[in-house]
């Protein structure tokens, strides 16, 4: 596929352009005219642009990309993955915050469904769009249950903080969660399914009653990646490659 009309497509599909994010979104890097094998990584380091270029992709989609809100000066660990990337040919894509509030392949989304649950509304309202979802089980289910199901889906044990024993209604955030953490309080939830807090949101939610379950930052913005490789494969018939990077974070 031509690269530039796989942007155009990407860019639209995704709706790089709807979103306010210190994250520079979009074409970051541009590579080799024709696409036809993209790989997916969630950060772009230099191990994932290691592997991009030992798998010969064309193109790389990451979740946290190169260029954020601030420019950096291309001199050592940042001019070593750009040099990486264009020897090898392969163009960065990056999309974060419209990876994970997307509809159909976002981290929320895919999370809500493994969890089991149903999306009935967004929370933590960021310049005009909703990140988190809001979603609700059948009935009551104990704390525990939510942490045993995110550990199946991510093959990984989850954390659990079981400030509230009982939970219905909670909100389902990937990667870090602390600056949503007053807001899904603030709306009434009974609890967090999300991907990291810090230290100083722990007592936050202890005092609040707050049930949260922790899933791994990593682990969680893998699902919206995934996701989306799925969606090109059947969609555009592109080849795609899983490009582990794993923090244990």
């Amino acid at each position: 596929m031509e690269l530039q009309g796989l942007v155009r497509y990407l860019d639209e599909y995704l709706d790089i352009g709807g979103f306010a994010d210190r994250s520079n979104n979009g074409l970051q890097i541009e590579g080799r005219s024709e696409v036809n094998r993209i790989g997916f990584a969630v950060d772009a380091c230099q191990e994932a642009f290691d592997k991009a270029a030992a798998a010969k992709v064309d193109m790389l989609i990451v979740h946290h990309g190169l260029f954020w809100s601030e420019p950096l000066m291309v001199t050592g660990y940042h001019k070593r993955r750009l040099e990486r990337a264009l020897l090898s040919g392969f163009s960065v894509y990056g999309a974060h915050l419209p990876l994970d509030a997307h509809p159909v392949v976002g981290n929320n989304v895919e999370m809500t469904r493994m969890l089991g649950l149903q999306a009935i509304g967004g929370f933590d309202n960021h310049q005009g769009r909703d990140i988190g979802i809001v979603a609700k089980a059948e009935s009551p289910l104990p704390l525990a249950e939510l942490q045993r199901r995110l550990s199946a889906a991510l093959g990984a044990p989850a954390a659990i903080w079981p400030f509230r024993q009982q939970v219905q209604v909670v909100g389902v955030m990937s990667g870090s969660a602390r600056s949503a953490l007053a807001n899904a309080i603030a709306a009434g939830l009974d609890g967090l399914v999300c991907g990291e807090m810090d230290h100083m949101t722990y007592n936050t939610a202890k005092d609040a009653g707050f049930g949260v379950v922790l899933g791994g930052h990593f682990l969680t913005e893998t699902l919206g990646l995934k996701a989306l490789a799925r969606h090109l494969e059947r969609e555009k018939g592109l080849d795609t490659v899983w490009i582990d990077a794993p923090t244990g974070l």
